[in-house]
């Protein structure tokens, strides 16, 4: 049962702090806790189940104690390390002779623990061991929010166990040989003979019939590749990110057949349209099973009419699946559990069929999604542009949703130069390169697979391009670019932000003007930081730590890297890569969801900013990116060719990327000092240019 949530503030709580917390994860299940492995009844700390925390506390004593933390290590997918000392037993002397090291493991119904105990001391020495538990099943909206939680009760449920239960949810923790002591605690007697050890093994597991996500039954649907490097930090990245990404794996409960990635943790750990979409598009170098499983996950749940309080709309693709509504009252926000508020989701849906098909998607898959296709694009004639002035916008009328439905979504992203924020109706700059793009591609899929209507979706975006030339483009400090937005006045937004670079390898931009978009996104007030800020450091609402305006996420970093690299800009794309790979080293190759955006003549390491998720989907997967940019292979099945492109310029030297996938085919590209490109592996019958 919840308690009724209050604080020092008054009625303002706060968002709990993650920047210092150990996630360990395996989806749909994650463990928060800090440095030290102990899980403690305070913020968002605990054990979570599919957006409900199984346990808020695991507190691990000894005599009573809490040892005295000494390291922390991940350990591979779902696995950490914690390691502590009790330097109260053992022999008197500087050296410490009693170390706990907790193994913590993560499956996709619960947690289970072995407490190593190690003695090198000369005399033998007793303790006792406890595990202090609580489980509150607070819903993960109510944690975010900040709100006091009260605990429930357990019962003994057999021997060394307790458990607890609301609704259909159980959860039971299980010591072996351990005795239950005031329903509250596993405890163990444990005695060490000189130089000896004792190894103590606890779990949790979670029932949880109505989780609307589970963890897929399968092996990995992407390959892991090799990757050798002059600059060591890409591949110590890389890796760390597919671990990452394979404890991320998602399916729906009741279609355990297509795997999707779950945005973050905690707060995203489910079916996310616009974050799944993305993650999986910059994971097709690796393979397109991810990016079939993500494309028809969305495309079942495709909106099919109109619906002001989901913002659902025939054709339009999700923003996010939850068990239940996710509310935030504090900022007026109530989301159904299945929530349409995106203006992009659309669009980059049909950008990642069209892609995976030229990555070698077969084609009875592709084919399949072919009418999903045909409502997406339907969604963008019929429902995308309400006041029909030719660009794609947004506004909430449901009065509870998100005031802004692009990737910064936020409530004061959207900002004028001067600082003021613009109100909706809103149309963003990228999106309006996503429609462009999608339009294009949805034309060369309705072309290819014999279906009417490819000259329209062509019209349709020669006349986007043309408004979209004639109204965007703004005049600045250091020239001509274009500006974020449209607001409800259709007077340009005129902030200089990191959204225009989502625009380059759309085809949207002319070479005059994916030149000065290229030079402005390296200049020092976008790319002084450990990667691109959001927004230039020269505009009016511009903060280092605000969550759109000013920080800094690898995910945009890393979308604006492949851009910059395909349209030729390598040098400025080793810059932004340059940065996120100094980022990752500072962040242990743990990249979280954002960090600050200050200059690196500031700071020595970026600064974590608070909130920020981790890991991140789109995060973990920009390292997938930066490894492709550096190799630049660019294939296309249907036409029998691969493209080799590397990024000119790169820190990273000679490059090795051995794994990649281009249909079925495992393909090795090499990169040379000079910037030479060779593959090896090519499917039959395609031909290298």
């Amino acid at each position: 049962m919840l308690a009724e949530p209050h604080s020092g503030l008054g009625d303002h709580r706060l968002q709990p702090l993650l920047h210092d917390l150990i996630s360990t994860v395996m989806a749909p299940t994650s463990a928060l806790s800090g440095a030290d492995g102990q899980i403690r009844p305070a913020g968002v700390q605990g054990l979570f189940h599919a957006d409900t925390r199984a346990l808020s506390q695991a507190t691990l004593l000894v005599d009573g104690r809490e040892p005295e933390a000494i390291g922390y290590a991940p350990a591979g997918p779902g696995r950490s390390r914690f390691t502590s000392l009790a330097r109260w037993l053992g022999d008197r002397m500087p050296d410490p002779t009693v170390r706990i090291d907790r193994m913590r493991e993560i499956g996709p119904t619960g947690m289970s623990e072995s407490l190593e105990i190690t003695s090198t001391a000369s005399m033998t020495v007793t303790a006792t061991v406890s595990i202090e538990l609580a489980c509150d099943f607070a819903p993960i909206n109510l944690v975010k929010s900040g709100a006091d939680t009260e605990t429930q009760d357990a019962v003994r449920s057999g021997p060394g166990q307790l458990s607890w239960r609301s609704g259909r949810i159980r959860v039971v923790a299980t010591g072996a040989g351990a005795s239950v002591v005031d329903d509250s605690r596993l405890v163990w007697q444990i005695t060490l003979a000189p130089r000896s050890r004792v190894i103590l093994f606890w779990d949790t597991m979670v029932e949880d019939p109505d989780a609307v996500v589970a963890a897929p039954p399968g092996e990995l649907e992407w390959s892991v590749p090799g990757v050798t490097a002059a600059d060591r930090r890409l591949s110590r990245m890389l890796d760390q990110a597919l671990d990452d990404l394979a404890s991320l794996r998602l399916t729906e409960a009741d279609a355990p057949e297509d795997t999707f990635l779950g945005a973050g943790v905690p707060w995203f750990l489910t079916l996310f349209g616009r974050d799944s979409l993305w993650a999986a598009s910059m994971m097709l170098p690796l393979g397109t099973d991810l990016a079939a499983g993500t494309l028809r996950t969305l495309a079942r749940r495709q909106g099919t009419r109109l619906d002001p309080e989901t913002g659902e709309a025939p054709g339009k693709i999700m923003h996010e699946l939850r068990r239940e509504e996710f509310v935030e009252p504090a900022h007026n926000k109530r989301l159904p559990a299945a929530y349409y508020g995106t203006i992009d989701a659309t669009p980059l849906w049909i950008s990642l069929l069209h892609d995976a098909w030229r990555w070698g998607l077969a084609e009875t898959e592709v084919e399949a999604l072919l009418p999903n296709l045909e409502a997406a694009l339907g969604w963008l004639r019929d429902h995308a542009d309400p006041d029909g002035d030719g660009f794609l916008e947004y506004i909430d009328s449901s009065g509870h949703g998100l005031a802004n439905q692009g990737w910064k979504d936020s409530g004061d992203s959207i900002r004028f130069r001067h600082g003021g924020t613009a109100e909706p109706p809103i149309a963003l700059v990228e999106v309006q390169g996503y429609a462009y793009q999608a339009a294009r591609q949805g034309a060369s899929l309705l072309e290819a697979f014999g279906r009417p209507g490819a000259e329209e979706w062509r019209e349709y975006a020669a006349a986007l391009a043309e408004r979209f030339r004639a109204t965007f483009w703004v005049d600045g400090p250091h020239g001509r670019f274009p500006a974020l937005a449209l607001d409800h006045d259709k007077r340009p937004v005129d902030a200089l932000t990191s959204n225009i670079g989502h625009l380059l390898g759309t085809g949207l931009l002319s070479e005059e003007e994916t030149a000065q978009v290229a030079a402005l996104l390296a200049s020092p007030a976008m790319a002084e930081g450990f990667g691109l800020r959001t927004m230039s450091a020269e505009e009016g609402g511009y903060s280092t730590l605000s969550y759109h305006c000013g920080s800094i996420w690898p995910h945009d970093t890393a979308i604006v890297i492949a851009g910059l690299a395909r349209e030729g800009f390598g040098d400025q794309a080793a810059v932004l890569a340059e940065g996120l790979l100094a980022a990752a080293e500072s962040f242990e190759y743990r990249l979280p969801e954002l960090y600050a955006g200050d200059s690196r003549e500031s700071v020595i390491q970026p600064v974590p900013y608070p909130a920020a998720c981790r890991p991140q989907a789109w995060s973990a997967a920009a390292a997938v990116t930066i490894a492709h940019a550096a190799v630049g292979i660019y294939p296309d099945v249907p036409a029998g060719r691969v493209t080799l492109r590397p990024m000119s310029g790169a820190p990273l030297g000679a490059v090795s990327v051995r794994g990649l996938r281009v249909g079925d085919t495992r393909i090795d590209v090499h990169v040379d000092h000079d910037g030479k490109a060779s593959a090896t592996g090519l499917p039959v019958g395609m031909s290298l240019s």
